[in-house]
Order: C-alpha cells, then sequence, then structure tokens
C-alpha cells in the first residue's frame, strides 16, 4: 500500500485549505483502489498545531516530538500534497517555515502535488510563481496540474475536473515508485536524464534539456 501525506498549512478550524486538501487525497485513493486496488494509506499534518515546534526548531536546530514525527512522515511518503492559504500574494510564513526545517534532500525525485486557497481567484498565480519553484528548489517532481481554489470556486464547476486531473497525475507518479524505498522522479533525481537520453516518469516522457535544444538548431 502507498502511503499519501498530506501537509496543510490553515489556521482556521474548519479551514478550507484543510478542506482542499482532504479533496485531492480522496481524489488520489479512489484513483488508486480503481486502478491497481492497492489503496492508498493517507496521514494528514496539520501545521497550525506544530507551529510552536516549528518555531523552536528554527532557533534551535532540534525538532520537538511531534515536528519530528511529521518530518519523518513527509521523508518517508511515497507521494506528498501541500496545501497553503495565500497571504501577502504568496505562501504562509508557517507554511514555508516547515519546509525550512526539512532535511534539504528528503524531496528529492518525490511526486509532489502543490495547492492553495484564497480569498479572490486573482491570487492563483502563487501556484506557479511561489509554489512550483520552492519545490523545484527541494528537488521534488512537482504535478503538471496545480489546484487553486478562491472563494467563489467550491460549488462551482471546474474545481471537482481540476481536483480529478492533478490527483490522477500524483496516482500516476506515486505508481512509479519502486516499493517506498525509491521515488516516481527516482530515474531524474540519480541523473538519468544527464545521459541525455529521454526516459520515463509515471507516463510522462521527460527529454533533457540539450536535447531539446538541439531541436531547435537551425541547420
Amino acid at each position: 500500500m502507498k502511503k499519501l501525506v498530506v501537509v496543510s498549512a490553515g489556521l482556521s478550524v474548519p479551514s478550507s485549505t484543510r478542506l482542499l486538501g482532504d479533496r485531492l487525497a480522496a481524489a488520489v485513493s479512489a484513483g488508486a483502489d480503481a486502478g491497481t486496488g492497492a489503496g492508498v494509506e493517507v496521514q494528514v499534518v496539520e501545521l497550525r498545531d506544530l507551529a510552536v515546534e516549528i518555531a523552536h526548531n528554527l532557533t534551535t536546530g532540534f525538532p520537538g516530538p511531534a515536528l519530528g514525527a511529521a518530518l519523518a512522515a513527509v521523508a518517508g511518503t511515497d507521494g506528498l500534497i501541500v496545501v497553503t492559504p495565500v497571504f501577502s500574494a504568496s505562501y504562509s510564513g508557517l507554511f514555508k517555515s516547515f519546509f525550512d526545517v526539512l532535511d534539504r534532500d528528503a524531496l528529492a525525485g518525490k511526486p509532489v502535488l502543490v495547492a492553495a486557497t484564497g480569498g479572490s481567484a486573482r491570487h492563483s498565480l502563487v501556484l506557479e510563481h511561489a509554489m512550483r519553484p520552492l519545490f523545484a528548489y527541494l528537488r521534488a517532481v512537482v504535478v503538471p496540474t496545480a489546484v487553486y481554489a478562491a472563494s467563489e470556486d467550491w460549488g462551482a464547476e471546474g474545481l471537482a475536473q481540476r481536483i480529478g486531473r492533478a490527483a490522477g497525475e500524483l496516482g500516476a507518479l506515486m505508481s512509479a515508485t519502486a516499493g517506498g524505498a525509491g521515488s516516481a522522479g527516482s530515474a531524474v533525481a540519480a541523473g538519468a536524464v544527464g545521459s541525455g537520453e529521454a526516459v520515463q516518469v509515471g507516463g510522462f516522457e521527460v527529454v533533457p534539456f540539450a536535447e531539446q535544444l538541439a531541436a531547435l538548431r537551425v541547420p
């Protein structure tokens, strides 16, 4: 059974951020049940409950018991869903602080689905200008479809389709893992792309950048 961790940075109870994370996890689980029947074990990490330990870790360098367990869960998962509310046109400080204390190699080659919530659709670009670069820096394999839910999106047409598409992409990458010891992007993380040959990652063909440039050269 694959492991899926949802990291939610919602601050309120109930939280639209947690709700979006739950819907994404449910869609991944449903897809896994329909595809392989193997199922997915889901664990939710609520950063609101870890705020004090995160602050202590930033100042002392040592995680408390609850934070240590959360960090271990993220490092050991087969797939990761991360959801943050939008504050000041970016991810929340609590969200960023959690990934600041995570081991820098913990997400290398790991499939990640990024999502965010906000009061207005005008903040949807946070997914591309803030969240995707953060996880690219951490060398995660970020799925192509990111999900943003504004206040008016709940119950409206379109959100369910985006959730389904993103969940399907994450599920495909998770099913490419080898017994939980590797990662969906293991070929990329191990340098297979550096060999100059295209590789398959979760059903997607990853073409080396040098090869793409060569194809654009004019004779």
